[in-house]
């Protein structure tokens, strides 16, 4: 199961709305679905998780690049929305290296690939790490510390999340 919000920052204060990404194929298309929920560029977060599994928050301020947090970017990698947040840079390779890694990957993100995932004997995990990638201080000027961010449990990091913001009312409103 997954849920996907948009909280946009304005002037009286956080604002919740929730996505379908069914449209979004990449981390551009998403990068605009975020800066159409805020017409003045403030702040957007896109939070997206998948239950019990991983959670990844993308921060959009105004023209900025996107910047990526995903809490366990092997999991992540086995979910078609996972793979919109998991560029190249993200997991620091040069474009276009190990594309058959993400492609042989299993997106419903219901189950393991092909062999035994948390043995990667093989080096076919190399690619995609079992830890979080991305920019850990995204939330930092939020309240949100590398470390706290760092330490939320897949299952209940976006109402944490939420919660430190002062959103849990509304991002509860839309969940």
């Amino acid at each position: 199961m997954y849920f996907a919000a948009l909280l946009a920052r304005t002037e009286d204060g956080w604002e919740a709305s929730d996505k379908e990404l069914d449209d979004v194929e990449t981390l551009s298309d998403l990068a605009d679905l975020a800066r159409e929920a805020s017409p003045e560029d403030d702040t957007v977060l896109v939070l997206i998780e998948q239950e019990d599994a991983w959670f990844g928050v993308v921060r959009i301020d105004g023209e900025d690049d996107p910047r990526i947090y995903v809490s366990d970017a092997a999991a992540a990698a086995r979910s078609s929305y996972g793979e919109i947040l998991l560029t190249d840079e993200l997991l620091g390779r040069e474009p276009g290296d190990d594309d058959a890694d993400l492609d042989s990957l299993d997106l419903d993100g219901t189950e393991e690939p092909d062999g035994d995932s948390d043995d990667d004997e093989d080096g076919a995990g190399d690619a995609v790490p079992h830890s979080p990638v991305g920019d850990s201080e995204i939330l930092d000027d939020l309240g949100v510390s590398e470390k706290e961010l760092k330490s939320l449990d897949a299952d209940d990091a976006l109402g944490a999340i939420a919660e430190a913001l002062g959103a849990a009312e509304v991002l509860e409103t839309v969940r």
